[in-house]
């Protein structure tokens, strides 16, 4: 009988171990900025051998903060428009600020010299920041590329409004009848609630 009770004892000490380590695992998965925070600046190496914070930005009213890279299909995929919303929304107050958050050690493809290949080869037309180290995106709560964060500067800094993808379809634009990002930033123009604050961005994983 004193076996038998050492024995359950044994399984719930491992029973309530195995779930603490699960509330570890979740916690760690669930880093990163959720709608309303407070997103810290940064200052990273723009493909122009300059380094770019927010706070060089004096007249803007928010930032479309978007992690992207050079390999990615998706990525690639949304390249014309992540042009198209700098172009349409920078004049307005929220320029494009994009990051490539992966380890060129562990895909070349996305070195710096290779970001400033791409960023000539489509004519960006926006910062295309190096996130040297890997320290950024892990604050934001980055997974994957495209990542969008649309921060709305206020007098208390740079919330949170948007977390997520672009629109509902990365194979054609054209078919997308979801423009999460564009949305937000035209409720956010007229002072109005973001319609929908979050979605799931759908892209390759960063390569860390």
């Amino acid at each position: 009988m004193k076996t038998l009770k050492i024995l359950v004892a044994v399984v719930l000490v491992i029973a309530v171990s195995a779930f603490a380590i699960d509330k570890v695992n979740l916690s760690d998965s669930d880093a990163g900025y959720i709608i309303g925070d407070t997103a810290t600046d940064f200052s990273l190496k723009n493909i122009d051998d300059t380094t770019v914070s927010l706070a060089d930005y004096k007249d803007a009213k928010g930032f479309i903060v978007i992690f992207t890279c050079n390999h990615c299909p998706y990525s690639v995929a949304y390249e014309d428009r992540i042009i198209e919303l700098d172009k349409a929304f920078k004049t307005k107050g929220y320029p494009v600020v994009a990051i490539n958050p992966n380890n060129p050690k562990a895909y070349p493809t996305d070195s710096f010299d290779n970001m400033k290949v791409r960023a000539k080869e489509k004519g960006f037309t926006f910062p295309y920041l190096f996130d040297d180290g890997q320290k950024i995106y892990p604050q934001y709560g980055a997974t994957k590329t495209p990542h969008v964060y649309i921060l709305e500067k206020t007098a208390n800094g740079n919330i949170v409004r948007y977390i997520g993808a672009i629109d509902n379809n990365y194979k054609d634009a054209s078919s997308a009848d979801e423009k999460y990002v564009e949305d937000a930033i035209n409720a956010l123009l007229k002072g109005e609630k973001v319609p929908v604050e979050t979605t799931k961005a759908i892209g390759c994983s960063i390569k860390a």
